[in-house]
């Protein structure tokens, strides 16, 4: 089978993309929620309707946790104690958009 230069062309483009995606890849930058005492608060309520381990692998696959619950305890706990947020930080009423919770 002889390659044509059309399909050379083909491969190029294939190889450009992908190295795009390699290229704007990279390691997360955002910080995850701590799991700590007191972040507790959180972590309760949004995985508080969370399936038991021992769950149906079809419930345990496409559960999402509470992340809205969640959110409405960083806010007011945060302006409490007085925790500055970074500058150029985006809206603070969408925390777990960016922040992760460990599981």
């Amino acid at each position: 089978m002889k390659i044509d230069k059309r399909d050379w062309v083909f491969i190029a483009i294939v190889v450009v993309v992908f190295g795009a995606f390699v290229a704007i890849s990279g390691k997360e930058k955002t910080t995850t929620v701590p799991n700590n005492q007191m972040h507790k608060i959180a972590y309760d309520v949004a995985f508080r309707n969370a399936p038991a381990p021992g769950a149906s692998l079809f419930k345990r696959a496409f559960y999402r946790p509470d992340k809205k619950g969640a959110e409405a305890y960083c806010e007011p706990c945060h302006k409490e104690k007085g925790v500055p947020f970074p500058p150029n930080h985006p809206p603070k009423n969408r925390c777990l958009f960016c922040h992760k919770l460990k599981r």
